[in-house]
């Protein structure tokens, strides 16, 4: 367990005595702000271990917390505050961390002998949108890490639409599995909306797009398809709009990040598949749905597959795989194994062309005279998140953008 102790506003070290003896094995961080730049006498005699953060701002405190307590996989957090700080640190807490973490209150009445003079502020923002802006610009001068950002493009889809296939480098997230383009804030692991945020804007800078137009799919590993412009459903796995500067993007991590493009009608559409949503038909859904609510036509469209778990790695129980061999045979190359291997990206390329799409207009792993835009996500740990090698900790690509803006995203 952490105990942080605020002495930044008025909590005194001596409030702590409690704390101390009731656990054996805390780890002590002290959050020092201007008050406190010694270690008080409290702690250096109270043979725990103890951590002083006093940074440049508490944002920086905070995140170096927080790196502590992920490297010693620490996950509930004991607070010692004033009322003024518990507002204060509720903020921080909501964009550095996530519901993995469990913080536990404890607020002392505010000792005025100690508190600095004045307790207005300058500031004309909420103190929320003060915190805001300071996390913000904290996260926008650390380094990238693993490389720079990198982005995939298919030869295939037109010049008048941007678009790209994420990798995982760039970024600044430093948990390994999650490390460090992750683009999806999940309240199961530890990157927090801020990072990820902050992920978000950098691929959004070297991409061409701005962030807030971005819409993602929200994955049911089914066949729903959003359009743009109609109620939006409460789940969906593909979008298609043909408004200008609107950028569509679908997550991947083993799963397919599917991208559609209709240069005749100025349509796009992006698509998640998974296993389950390719035998629920949600790429020919997506096209149906550019058929029908804007007049396209499935010879027309191109379709680009991004980094995916190859048939190499992935494995499903035999019941499930024989599935796929009702698509076409390949799909399961060894469909007397008790888990088959299964050729999704195949069987998404069979029932396009079925539907009425080009096979050369279909841009997948068969396609060896182009650059490469769908590696095996598990093949490649350096380059791409993979939950079939991760395990649940896993990162998400949340790599497909298409924009309709005529502008080059990648």
């Amino acid at each position: 367990m952490a105990l942080l102790v605020d002495l930044r506003l008025g909590c005194s070290p001596e409030h702590t005595g409690a704390f101390l003896l009731k656990d054996t094995d805390l780890q002590v961080f002290l959050l020092c702000g201007d008050r406190f730049r010694d270690t008080p006498d409290t702690f250096l005699t109270s043979g725990r271990q103890t951590h002083v953060l006093d940074c440049r701002s508490t944002t920086e405190s905070l995140y170096q917390l927080k790196q502590t307590v992920d490297r010693l996989d620490l996950s509930v957090i004991r607070v010692l505050t004033s009322p003024q700080g518990r507002a204060e640190l509720s903020h921080y807490q909501r964009l550095l961390f996530t519901d993995v973490y469990k913080f536990d209150y404890a607020v002392r009445p505010l000792d005025t002998t100690m508190c600095p003079s004045g307790t207005g502020s300058a500031h004309k923002d909420t103190p929320g949108q003060r915190i805001e802006a300071e996390v913000s610009a904290f996260l926008q001068q650390l380094p990238g890490l693993h490389g720079d950002v990198r982005v995939l493009k298919s030869t295939l889809i037109p010049g008048c639409f941007g678009h790209g296939f994420s990798t995982r480098t760039g970024g600044v997230s430093y948990i390994p599995t999650l490390s460090s383009m992750n683009l999806f804030c999940s309240s199961r692991r530890r990157d927090p909306v801020a990072v990820v945020t902050e992920n978000r804007r950098r691929l959004a800078v070297h991409a061409g797009f701005h962030p807030l137009p971005l819409r993602m799919v929200k994955v049911n590993h089914a066949s729903d398809v959003w359009v743009l412009g109609k109620a939006e459903p409460e789940s969906y796995d593909a979008l298609v709009t043909d408004q200008r500067g609107v950028v569509l993007a679908a997550p991947g991590a083993d799963c397919m990040p599917i991208l559609f493009s209709d240069p005749v009608k100025k349509v796009i559409g992006a698509a998640h598949a998974g296993w389950k949503g390719t035998l629920m038909g949600v790429a020919m859904a997506t096209v149906n749905a550019m058929v029908m609510e804007f007049g396209s036509r499935a010879s027309d469209i191109r379709v680009a597959v991004g980094p995916s778990v190859g048939v190499c790695c992935f494995t499903l129980d035999r019941e499930q795989a024989l599935e796929f061999k009702q698509i076409h045979t390949d799909c399961v190359p060894d469909p007397k194994s008790a888990k088959p291997h299964v050729d999704i990206r195949l069987a998404n390329r069979v029932l396009l062309q079925k539907g009425g799409v080009l096979p050369e207009r279909i841009h997948d792993n068969l396609v060896m005279e182009q650059p490469r835009v769908t590696p095996c996500t598990s093949c490649h740990p350096e380059d791409f998140f993979s939950h079939v090698r991760d395990g649940l900790n896993f990162g998400t690509q949340k790599p497909s953008e298409l924009s309709c803006s005529g502008k080059t995203v990648a």
